[in-house]
């Protein structure tokens, strides 16, 4: 059985220097912490460990703003393709403010480029199973694959599509 990864909470407690935070109780007080450090000309190992972990977690954190909005987006998508009677502005307006979070999220971050299809294929996967939780279906009805392109889940027009 596959264990989960560690997280901050399950490390051992470093030592804490005075009057810092520990990152278990705050996080965003202990990053603001860790900001300050190299500003102000203090970085010893520890710190540079911590620093480094706030990097790859600002890193994880923008890939999954995408993935989130995608995922929003395909779920909205599956139930226009497989609920034709029940179409609605709504859905339409849904995919259009989550296509266009999309698209800020990879101008204000293009290195994610490199990881699309990736957070294409996590997307389908969560959004399908919304789409079946909402739909009340069994996941047979829906297809196993991501039916849609990068092209299609950005622009794909709908009936009721709002202009941009």
């Amino acid at each position: 059985m596959a264990h989960p990864a560690p997280t901050r909470e399950d490390a051992p407690a470093a030592p804490q220097a005075a009057g810092r935070t520990r990152y278990a109780d705050d996080i965003y007080t202990g990053a603001q912490e860790q900001v300050a450090l190299p500003r102000g000309g203090r970085v010893d190992a520890r710190d540079l460990d911590k620093i480094a972990e706030e990097l790859r977690d600002v890193g994880l954190s923008e890939s999954h703003r995408l993935q989130k909005a995608v995922e929003i987006a395909v779920l909205h998508m599956l139930q226009w393709d497989h609920q034709p009677t029940q179409r609605s502005r709504n859905w339409a307006l849904s995919i259009a403010g989550h296509r266009e979070r999309a698209r800020i999220q990879m101008r204000r971050s293009p290195g994610l480029r490199s990881s699309l299809d990736e957070i294409r294929q996590d997307a389908f996967r969560l959004g399908r199973l919304g789409a079946v939780r909402q739909m009340k279906r069994s996941p047979k009805t829906l297809p196993a694959e991501c039916p849609y392109s990068w092209d299609e889940i950005l622009n794909r027009p709908f009936a009721f599509d709002v202009d941009r």
